[in-house]
């Protein structure tokens, strides 16, 4: 049985861990490299997972192992909190077609409704990663536009496309 809930410094490390296999695993889709990652403090991951008014880092657990991570953040001014953005979605390729992706991205999506007030997400996705691409069409995101050349790996340029998804009119 999985259990989505939001991570806290105490996971800190666990995070860390996950992060650098979705490095190993998908280069293309996290923005740091191994070696950037790897060089964090246990203190700077603490301080990536400690939930704010403008962030909260949810994970999936099975048992005690963290198998999936998606972060949401917005920004605290008045003209742009209607608006929140989905990051560091990720699943250990062990754990996938699980539904696990799913249930990260409608908890980070609940939280941003609820609890923010949040009308609208977006986020990135490589342009290459069609898998990606399908998880997040199949959960209402569209695409709004490209960023060309978003993301230098290996001495290979990737374009990241830019979706949204509507939460609520207002």
């Amino acid at each position: 049985m999985t259990t989505i809930r939001p991570l806290n410094v105490a996971d800190a490390a666990r995070f860390q861990a996950l992060r650098l296999l979705a490095i190993e695993t998908s280069p293309t889709s996290i923005w740091p490299t191994h070696e950037e990652e790897a060089g964090r403090t246990i203190e700077e991951m603490a301080a990536r997972v400690r939930q704010t008014d403008t962030q909260t880092v949810y994970g999936a657990f099975e048992q005690d192992a963290l198998v999936g991570v998606a972060g949401v953040r917005r920004e605290p001014l008045l003209k742009v909190r209607h608006k929140a953005v989905i990051w560091g979605v990720f699943v250990d390729p062990t754990h996938r077609r699980k539904g696990i992706a799913q249930d990260l991205l409608k908890a980070a999506a609940g939280h941003a409704s609820r609890e923010w007030n949040c009308v609208q997400l977006t986020l990135c996705v490589n342009a290459e990663n069609p898998g990606a691409k399908a998880l997040y069409t199949s959960m209402g995101f569209v695409v709004y536009g490209v960023e060309p050349r978003a993301m230098l790996v290996d001495g290979r340029y990737y374009d990241e496309e830019l979706m949204c998804k509507v939460l609520a009119t207002g």
